[in-house]
């Protein structure tokens, strides 16, 4: 299974909010057609035509619990 897959799973089981590290999160978005807008070391934009964005912040190399959320939140509502 390779890591965005692994990434994923955890982010969609929802038991794992706060263990989701930021380079994964931003891994599995760019994987999944989103586009970052901005980049910078510790903030970015994803952007998928169509949706609202998702604004990503670093917190000393993990995604924000809450970010984690709406990422979760937007990839159900948006499921194929």
């Amino acid at each position: 299974m390779g890591n965005w897959k692994k990434t994923l799973a955890k982010v969609m089981s929802g038991t794992a909010d706060a263990n989701i590290r930021y380079e994964d999160l931003c891994l599995l978005l760019r994987r999944l057609g989103y586009r970052p807008n901005q980049a910078g070391s510790s903030h970015r934009i994803f952007r998928f035509v169509g949706r609202d964005f998702i604004n990503l912040q670093n917190a000393s190399g993990m995604a924000k619990s809450y970010q984690v959320r709406q990422v979760r939140d937007q990839l159900s509502k948006y499921k194929k």
